[in-house]
């Protein structure tokens, strides 16, 4: 396993830490989010605009490396903190946070960061959105997770074409199939209970898994 990132961004309360990470990159307010959450933020990145006092004077207290941005930019604080953390070099990362977004913008633009050309080395690439837990898989990449009969999942070509998606462990699998940005085949397919695959050969894929379940990895 290489190294394992958590990306905390604001927007909500955040979930407690699923697993140990090596890196723990907080977008602006998010660093406040994680430390409530029992995170302890390693990196702060951001326009700085909605993070707490308190928030800043514990990552200055605690030398946290701050990357700071202007308010007028050409990416979120969500891209800025998921780029950061490849560059750190993480190979898994975990994004939580955005659990009360209420625009519909952002919380597209936070499924969308996760498409980011930039991210295609990421191994396994995870968000965390309230009960629902959104994987997406860059090119050459597969998932696998476990899952109850009948739990369900959905494929969304979200980021354009996808070629050579295949599925096993599942009610309705898929052999090196096209989808494109308009399909829904990947829509509400059912697991057959036990270890579901999901790989993809060209394009990003997201899967959406709804619903907490045990044993989801």
């Amino acid at each position: 396993m290489g190294i394992t990132a958590a990306v905390v961004v604001g927007g909500g309360a955040v979930r407690a830490p699923l697993r140990p990470y090596d890196l723990v990159v907080t977008a602006d307010s998010g660093l406040d989010e994680a430390r409530a959450a029992g995170f302890v933020p390693t990196h702060l990145v951001g326009d700085l605009d909605s993070i707490s006092d308190d928030g800043r004077a514990w990552a200055s207290e605690h030398g946290v490396p701050v990357e700071r941005h202007p308010v007028d930019k050409d990416a979120t604080d969500t891209t800025l903190a998921l780029r950061l953390a490849v560059r750190l070099g993480a190979a898994e990362v975990d994004l939580y946070g955005a659990t009360g977004v209420t625009r519909l913008d952002h919380l597209l633009a936070t499924v969308a960061a996760l498409g980011d050309p930039l991210l295609h080395e990421v191994v396994l690439l995870t968000a965390y959105l309230d009960d629902t837990t959104v994987r997406v898989l860059h090119p050459g990449h597969q998932v696998a997770f476990d899952l109850p009969s009948g739990a369900l999942f959905s494929l969304l070509p979200m980021h354009g074409r996808c070629d050579g998606v295949s599925v096993s462990g599942a009610t309705w699998p898929l052999s090196r199939t096209r989808l494109s940005p308009s399909s829904t085949l990947g829509v509400s397919n059912t697991a057959l209970g036990g270890r579901v695959v999901v790989s993809c050969a060209g394009g990003v894929l997201t899967v959406v898994v709804p619903g907490a379940h045990e044993g989801e990895r």
